[in-house]
């Protein structure tokens, strides 16, 4: 019977974690772009039925 032996390169978990970051930033990038493309398609009374103000947009998209 042979072993294998897998070394871990910490190189390529600092690149790893590198990616995760910049995919998660943008993705965060993306939702808020949905979200405030979303909320400037609605009329101003949609806005108001919901609570929101079109001054409330990018607080709002800035959190999704």
């Amino acid at each position: 019977m042979s072993a294998v032996e897998m070394s871990h390169n910490p190189a390529a978990g600092g690149l790893g974690r590198i990616v995760a970051r910049v995919t998660a930033t943008v993705a965060g990038w993306n939702n808020a772009r949905i979200t405030r493309r979303e909320l400037n398609l609605l009329t101003d009374r949609e806005l108001d039925d919901i609570g929101l103000t079109r001054g409330d947009i990018e607080r709002i998209a800035r959190r999704a």
